[in-house]
């Protein structure tokens, strides 16, 4: 019997695989995509986040954050649209040390607002690699319970380089989240001990979480920190670590009596919870809205908020004349030869200083 031929004796050859079946729509497919690709313009914006749009206020978030200049110019007319329907929720800030349990606390805080029919903004700040500059980003994961939740919006968002690891731009996106009808507004801090200047000019209540048995009790009292704390929250108060908790409130509380009276009229209070069994979340919130009540009724929490409206108007002007000196031809070439310099020990960093604001 004759040997078979083959056309290809290679144990690699590759056979003719199975061929696209003919309903394969590809003008359908390619529409989609321009679709994908096509920007809404500002107006376009505007109108479907005043209508609470999840994802019409993603985008306008991640416009305002945009660093590209081409952007700047469309996020200020989406913002400014958005204007109007802002200023209407309460502003929480929420910090603490790594590993004090922000997250879970922040979602059981979440979980039980929403619970009582309130739409719930999380804008979560995590830290970015010096090196890398790369960021997680993994709140939403930490949170899979509240993310899931209709009346909940999280974002997280990397903090780069600015101030006490808050975002560049949340101040927008809190004005954007606001208008998108979400009545209260969580900001979650990165929490490493950077200045924590920056979320406080940008809250209503400053709440700060603290761990018993930690060993920090008496460093904290320390901290200028607990001078902005409208609260001071004793987190994972459960188990065997109650007892600890108690301990530890009653420190704080005597720390809390040596600083002077806020402006606000609002003696900052010490409670105990626990984010994993979801104790103590009810009479956090008491708190708040015990804050909120004195302040409005005073008019601090009005003239706070103009004190903060203040702060950013010379913020953002500082960040406008960094960008725009930076961005200049001429400084690039000449910061990179005054470098050079310095490393070469003809001139000193402040003389190259000098040098380049003269420009």
């Amino acid at each position: 019997m004759a040997k078979e031929k083959h056309s290809n004796s290679s144990a690699l050859h590759e056979k003719d695989g199975v061929k696209d079946p003919d309903i394969t729509n590809s003008g359908a497919i390619n529409a989609l995509k321009k679709r994908r690709q096509k920007q809404p313009d500002a107006k376009t914006l505007i109108s479907e986040i005043t209508k609470g749009s999840i994802s019409a206020l993603s985008r306008a978030i991640t416009l305002v954050e945009s660093s590209n200049p081409n952007h700047l110019e469309k996020a200020n007319d989406v913002l400014k649209g958005c204007l109007p329907f802002a200023n209407r929720s309460i502003r929480i800030g929420i910090t603490g040390v790594p590993g004090v349990g922000k997250s879970t606390f922040i979602e059981a805080l979440g979980t039980y607002l929403t619970e009582k029919d309130s739409k719930i903004a999380v804008l979560a700040i995590d830290p970015s690699s010096s090196i890398s500059k790369g960021s997680i980003l993994g709140d939403k994961t930490r949170m899979e319970d509240l993310v899931k939740t209709k009346n909940a919006f999280i974002r997280p968002s990397a903090s780069g380089d600015s101030l006490g690891g808050v975002a560049r731009k949340t101040r927008e996106s809190i004005l954007l989240c606001e208008a998108a009808g979400f009545d209260t507004i969580i900001i979650e801090t990165v929490g490493v001990g950077q200045s924590e200047t920056a979320v406080h000019s940008m809250v209503d209540f400053f709440l700060l979480l603290k761990l018993a048995g930690a060993g920090d009790e008496l460093q904290g009292i320390k901290r200028g920190i607990i001078e902005m704390a409208d609260a001071i929250v004793i987190n994972k108060a459960d188990g065997d670590n109650l007892k600890r908790a108690k301990m530890a409130k009653v420190e704080f509380n005597r720390a809390l009596h040596l600083y002077p009276p806020k402006s606000s009229e609002w003696a900052p209070k010490v409670s105990l919870c626990s984010g994993l069994t979801k104790t103590g979340i009810a009479e956090t919130y008491e708190l708040i809205e015990d804050y909120i009540s004195i302040t409005k009724a005073n008019n601090y929490f009005f003239e706070h908020r103009n004190e903060q409206n203040k702060f950013w108007l010379l913020q953002t002007i500082e960040d406008r004349i960094k960008s725009n000196f930076y961005s200049k031809p001429i400084i690039k070439e000449e910061l990179n030869r005054q470098i050079g310099l310095i490393a070469e020990n003809k001139t000193t960093p402040f003389a190259a200083a000098d040098y380049l604001l003269k420009l």
